[in-house]
């Protein structure tokens, strides 16, 4: 057998399928989770008891996705510019939700009103132009011609908001919408944050706007939006008791139907911890009861139809047992993926009855919309080709940062380790249940100058990791020390490593090229049109699955190297005594942190990898590649890698 054979030669393929077991294991706990929320809100018999529960999810929303930023400072409200038309007059107006965060909007107030009117907040989903797109702005002059107001504001990376602006190429360097939320939205993952704090708290300093203006009715304000916008529509519901009654578009479902179509989330809509504390989606429209609330679905969306109509169904009662069962309702449109014309129409009678005590109507035929151009609220289309103290959530993070970083400076340095350590070892041994490692010792090769075992055990029960053992064919009578070997792709990967592992066998060791979860020679089958590694790849999407369970990817593989190490221990031939780790590229960050809580890891010799984790926070730009596989949630808020390392390399 050559080195090109063993990398083709797989064990899933003839030995043991492995190419589910990551999915089925995610899957297996996620339906538990599931399981336990249901009974959690089958338990709730009184309005009492749902006050309380509303009270809990609302608690621990906020504290998952890092509490919500400061709302104390001045909103610095400017407008910019007014198109008066027949029935409203349009206001172009920029705010800060914090200092240097500035929030483009559009303010509809209807014409010749004498006394305050109720509002509807219209938060836009993934569109390019966001507010000033066709389609949303026939939505806001449906109900803005029914006589509410309308504010729209543009979400983060979308309409004249893009994070990543550069005024010399004059555009956005990392793509408007889902990109740029993900890529910021790993950065927040790091200091213990979710992009979604900075999404919600856009859209409550909104509110706080609102809530200035003598011709609102801040006691009546609606909240609609569609997709992203069904998103930050549900954000609100959750935290901000201001709300009246509320329309959240194509995006209510739950999340066992959403898991199993496969599709990765924005990271806006990953909630870290929140399937672990039995929260679904049915808690989003719960967290209104009995306020109004009407949910706009389609039928042919990638958010599941099956997944909404059992949601709605589930909530009805909580209507019921306030006596308001029409206050919770679902309008279906047989489309794909949009705020339909129907849509439009059933939001305007829902906010005009629900609001203003009439139910009105709106005519379709007389609406018609203007060039996106005249609703900008700059010049250039752009807050940062404007302002150029600009803020976006990149530099929010590296000011969250900067902030731990002081803090943990005043530790007492091993204080700070021994925290660290209590940590990490919490988040990486609190989900794994204790099994034997029952191996399977399946093949040994003479693989051009080497002794080549393969070999699988269980890291989990049902989860099998994998490895090739490399020892050169003249060390067969003697006790080695052994070098775990971690790197991109495993022992698909053998070729362009085989120098590196030729010198460690020639100096005397026994070379463990592991297969930690999902990698390798285990890799999952492919979900959907994606690769395995790219941004919202399947591994991207299992890592999402992982966070609202309060885990990960990175710390589930952490475990498997730890586990790895328990396996040296069967080969009578390795000194379990003399145990090093190489660490190369990304991957290798699983070895690093396995040594700084196992202390069999004497030594870890690392290549072409990062320094700290940090420089995906401190540098405007990093590496996207595969990087979720890496983040365990908070991780900067304990330590850093190279606070550990000393002695390590």
């Amino acid at each position: 057998m050559t080195i090109q054979e063993l990398e083709n030669f797989s064990p899933c393929l003839w030995f043991y399928d492995a190419r589910d077991q990551l999915k089925n294991h995610i899957y297996s706990r996620s339906e538990e989770a599931f399981a336990s929320g249901d009974e959690k809100h089958r338990s709730i018999k009184t309005l009492d008891q749902l006050r309380q529960w509303q009270k809990f999810i609302r608690a621990n929303f906020i504290k998952n996705i890092g509490i919500l930023p400061d709302s104390n400072s001045p909103l610095k409200a400017e407008i910019t510019g007014k198109i008066v038309e027949k029935h409203f007059t349009i206001e172009k107006i920029i705010f800060q939700s914090r200092p240097s965060v500035y929030v483009s909007s559009n303010l509809y107030i209807p014409s010749n009103i004498k006394k305050p009117v109720p509002v509807v907040l219209f938060l836009s989903g993934h569109d390019q132009q966001a507010k000033h797109s066709d389609g949303y702005q026939f939505v806001r002059r449906c109900l803005a011609q029914a006589g509410l107001a309308v504010f729209a504001i543009d979400p983060i990376g979308q309409g004249e908001r893009m994070s990543y602006y550069e005024e010399k190429a004059g555009r956005t360097t990392i793509g408007w919408g889902v990109p740029e939320h993900d890529y910021a939205g790993t950065q927040t993952l790091l200091v213990g944050d979710c992009i979604a704090r900075y999404f919600v708290h856009d859209a409550m300093r909104a509110i706080d706007y609102l809530e200035t203006r003598k011709e609102i009715d801040a006691k009546r304000i609606g909240i609609t939006g569609h997709s992203g916008g069904g998103t930050q529509s549900s954000l609100l519901m959750i935290c901000d008791e201001r709300i009246s009654a509320a329309a959240p578009g194509t995006f209510i479902m739950d999340r066992k139907s959403y898991m199993y179509c496969g599709g990765a989330q924005d990271a806006e809509q990953i909630w870290p911890k929140m399937s672990a504390i039995g929260f679904d989606h049915q808690d989003i429209l719960l967290m209104m009861a009995p306020k109004p609330v009407l949910v706009l679905a389609v039928t042919s969306d990638f958010f599941p139809i099956e997944g909404t109509r059992q949601t709605v169904k589930k909530v009805k009662r909580f209507w019921e047992m306030a006596g308001k069962p029409d206050n919770i309702q679902l309008v279906e449109d047989s489309c794909t993926h949009m705020y339909s014309i129907k849509h439009a129409i059933a939001a305007t009678e829902f906010f005009t009855f629900h609001l203003s005590g009439k139910k009105i109507t709106p005519d379709i035929n007389s609406i018609s919309t203007i060039s996106p151009e005249k609703l900008w609220c700059t010049e250039k289309g752009q807050i940062k080709a404007e302002k150029k103290d600009a803020k976006g959530v990149f530099e929010e993070t590296l000011e969250r940062y900067k902030q731990i970083k002081k803090h943990l400076e005043k530790l007492n340095p091993d204080t700070k380790k021994q925290r660290a350590v209590a940590w990490l070892k919490e988040k990486v041994f609190s989900f794994r249940k204790p099994c034997e490692l029952n191996p399977r010792f399946y093949l040994c090769e003479s693989v051009e100058e080497f002794d080549v075992e393969m070999c699988l055990w269980w890291s989990q029960e049902g989860i099998f990791n994998h490895a090739y053992l490399f020892r050169n064919c003249t060390m067969k009578k003697r006790t080695l020390p052994v070098v775990i070997a971690l790197w991109d792709e495993g022992t698909n990967n053998i070729q362009n490593h085989i120098r590196w592992i030729r010198n460690k066998c020639n100096q005397g060791y026994a070379v463990m090229v592991c297969d930690v979860s999902g990698m390798g020679s285990i890799s999952p089958n492919p979900i959907g049109g994606r690769t395995l590694l790219e941004p919202r790849g399947t591994i991207h999407k299992f890592n999402d699955d992982l966070l609202w369970l309060d885990d990960s990817i990175a710390a589930m593989r952490v475990y498997d190297v730890i586990r790895a190490c328990d396996m040296i221990e069967n080969w009578h031939y390795l000194d379990k005594n003399q145990i090093t780790c190489y660490a190369c590229g990304y991957t290798g960050i699983y070895g690093r942190l396995a040594a700084i809580i196992d202390k069999r890891i004497r030594k870890v010799e690392i290549e072409n990898s990062m320094k700290n984790f940090a420089e995906i926070v401190e540098n405007r730009y990093y590496n996207q590649y595969n990087v979720r596989s890496i983040v365990i949630p908070g991780i900067l808020k304990y330590f850093d890698l190279s606070d550990f390392e000393e002695g390590k390399k």
